[in-house]
C-alpha cells in the first residue's frame, strides 16, 4: 500500500503542471492577449490572402515548448497564411465572422468546461442554447413547438433537417429510387453530400429551372411535380435557398411554400448564408414564406458574424427529429426526467457537444440585436457601391443581387473566360483583398461576397484599386 501511495504522489507532482497557478495563468493569458490585440490592431493593413505554404515545422516535439515559441509559430504559420478569414478584405466564398466578444464566450465555455449535450449535466448551458433557438424561432416566425439545435455549421444542420424529412416522408427501402427531391442547381453541395450520408444516394434529384436571377421558377417546380406524379414517382422534398452561395439568390419562398402545402411535400429552406438578412427591415419582404418551411438552416457564423463553428437548424416536427437521434443508454439512466425540455443530444448526431451557445448568447446579450442588423444593411449598400465602381472600369455585372453577393467579368471580345481566369489568378497572387470565382452558364465570373463585419467602404475602395492594379499588370504582359 505504501508503494502504491508513493507512486500516486510521484505522478501527482508530474501531472500538477496541468493546473497552472494563478500567476502562471495570468502570464499566459497576457501573452495570448498581446498577440490577439496585435492581430486585430493590424488587420486592416494585413493581406487578406497569402498562398505561401507552411515552412516551419509544426509537428509535435519531444521537448516542451515555451508559450513565446508556440505563439510565434501560430502567428507566422497559421494566422499569416491562406485566407485571412477575420479580415474585412475577405470578399470571397461566404466570409465568416469573428467578433471579439464571441471569443469571450468561448473562453468562458472552455474554462468552465460545460457539457452542453445534456440538461442533466449542465441545465444552464442547455438553457442558454435553447434561448438562442427560441430567439431564432421568433426571428423566423416558427412556432414555439418547433425544435432546434446549434450545430458545427450548415453541413450538419442540413444533415439533421434532411434526416427528419427522410423519416417523416418514409423515404426508405424500395421507395428511395422512386422518390424525388426538387432543388436549384445552385443548392449548396453539402445538401448532396448529406443525401448520400443518410442513404439517399439513389433518390431522384430534380433540378428545377431558374429565372434570370438564378431563382427557382415556381411554375417549373409545379410542372415537374405534376409530371412526376403522372409517371408514378413519389415527390417527397423541396429544397429552396434563402441566399445561394454562387449568386446570393433568394428563391420565391412563399410561392414554393404554397406548392409544397398543396402537394403535401416536406419544405426545407437552406438559409445558411442569407437567412439573417431578415433582420434588415428594407428587405424583410424577400423572406416572406420562410415561416412556411418544415425545416430551416441558418449559420450564425455567417449572418451574425460569429467565429466559425456555429450553425443552426429549426424543425417544426419534433418527433421526426427525435426518431433519428433520440437514444438512451443504461449508463445514462440517471439523466432521465419527466420534463419536456429537450437536451441537444436528443436532436443531433452529437453526444459530446461543445457549449457553442455561449459564443452566440453573450454577444447578443452584450450588444443587443441592433448593431447586427445595421451591419447587415451596411453590407447590402457596400455591394451596391462595389457594383457601381467596378462598372466604371468597364466590367459587366450580374443582375441586381437579392443580398450581398454579386459577380462580375471583363467583356473581352476573344478568350473572355481565359482573360478573367488570368485576372482572378493575379488577384489571388496580389492578395491584398481576397475574391473567389464561379461559373454561371458556362461563363467564368468573379464573385464578390460582402459579409465580414469588418468590411467597410475603405476595403471596397482598396479592392477597386487592387483590381485596377492587376488589370494593368495583365494588360502589360
Amino acid at each position: 500500500m505504501n508503494s502504491l501511495l508513493e507512486e500516486i504522489k510521484t505522478l501527482q507532482i508530474t501531472s500538477a503542471t496541468l493546473e497552472p497557478t494563478e500567476a502562471i495563468r495570468t502570464s499566459l493569458l497576457n501573452k495570448v492577449n498581446a498577440l490577439s490585440n496585435d492581430f486585430i490592431n493590424t488587420i486592416s493593413s494585413t493581406p487578406s490572402y497569402s498562398n505561401r505554404l507552411v515552412d516551419k515545422d509544426l509537428d509535435f516535439k519531444k521537448e516542451k515548448q515555451s508559450i513565446e515559441t508556440i505563439l510565434e509559430l501560430y502567428k507566422s504559420e497559421v494566422a499569416a497564411k491562406g485566407i485571412n478569414a477575420a479580415s474585412g478584405g475577405h470578399l470571397g466564398y461566404i466570409p465568416g465572422g469573428g467578433i471579439y466578444t464571441s471569443s469571450l464566450g468561448d473562453y468562458l465555455a472552455d474554462v468552465t468546461n460545460e457539457y452542453a449535450g445534456s440538461k442533466f449535466a449542465s441545465p444552464g448551458a442547455v438553457a442558454i442554447e435553447n434561448a438562442c433557438i427560441d430567439w431564432m424561432k421568433s426571428v423566423f416566425n416558427f412556432p414555439s413547438t418547433a425544435v432546434g439545435n446549434l450545430t458545427s455549421g450548415g453541413s450538419i444542420a442540413n444533415l439533421i433537417a434532411l434526416t427528419a424529412a427522410r423519416d417523416k416522408r418514409a423515404v426508405k427501402g424500395a421507395a428511395i429510387e422512386r422518390s424525388v427531391i426538387y432543388l436549384s442547381e445552385q443548392a449548396h453541395h453539402c445538401i448532396l453530400k448529406a443525401l448520400r450520408i443518410i442513404g439517399l444516394g439513389d433518390i431522384i434529384i430534380r433540378q428545377v429551372a431558374l429565372d434570370e436571377n438564378s431563382r427557382i421558377m415556381p411554375a417549373a417546380l409545379n410542372a415537374a411535380i405534376k409530371e412526376d406524379k403522372e409517371n408514378g414517382l413519389i415527390p417527397a422534398i423541396v429544397i429552396a435557398s434563402a441566399g445561394t452561395t454562387d449568386t446570393g439568390a433568394v428563391d420565391p419562398l412563399y410561392d414554393i411554400g404554397q406548392i409544397c402545402q398543396s402537394n403535401d411535400l416536406w419544405y426545407h429552406i437552406d438559409g445558411a448564408y442569407g437567412g439573417f438578412f431578415i433582420l434588415v427591415d428594407k428587405i424583410k419582404n424577400k423572406f416572406e414564406g420562410i415561416q412556411m418551411a418544415d425545416s430551416l438552416v441558418v449559420d450564425p457564423h455567417k449572418g451574425l458574424f460569429l467565429p466559425y463553428g456555429i450553425g443552426a437548424v429549426l424543425v417544426k416536427d419534433q418527433e421526426a427529429v427525435m426518431h433519428s437521434h433520440y437514444y438512451m443508454a443504461n449508463y445514462m439512466q440517471d439523466t432521465l426526467d419527466e420534463s419536456q425540455v429537450n437536451s441537444p443530444m436528443d436532436l443531433s448526431p452529437e453526444l459530446t457537444k461543445h457549449f457553442r451557445g455561449m459564443r452566440m448568447w453573450l454577444p447578443l446579450q452584450l450588444h443587443g440585436v441592433e448593431p447586427f442588423s445595421a451591419c447587415l444593411e451596411e453590407k447590402l449598400l457596400l455591394v451596391e457601391y462595389f457594383r457601381n465602381e467596378i462598372g466604371k472600369l468597364g466590367f459587366k455585372v450580374g443582375p441586381n443581387p437579392d443580398l450581398s453577393v454579386s459577380y462580375f467579368w471583363y467583356p473581352k471580345e476573344q478568350m473572355q473566360n481565359e482573360y478573367n481566369q488570368k485576372l482572378m489568378n493575379l488577384m489571388m497572387e496580389d492578395g491584398e483583398l481576397f475574391f473567389s470565382s464561379t461559373t454561371i452558364k458556362k461563363k467564368f465570373v468573379i464573385r464578390v461576397a460582402v459579409l465580414s463585419f469588418r468590411t467597410k467602404i475603405d476595403e471596397i475602395d482598396r479592392a477597386i484599386k487592387m483590381i485596377k492594379r492587376v488589370m494593368q499588370k495583365l494588360d502589360n504582359h
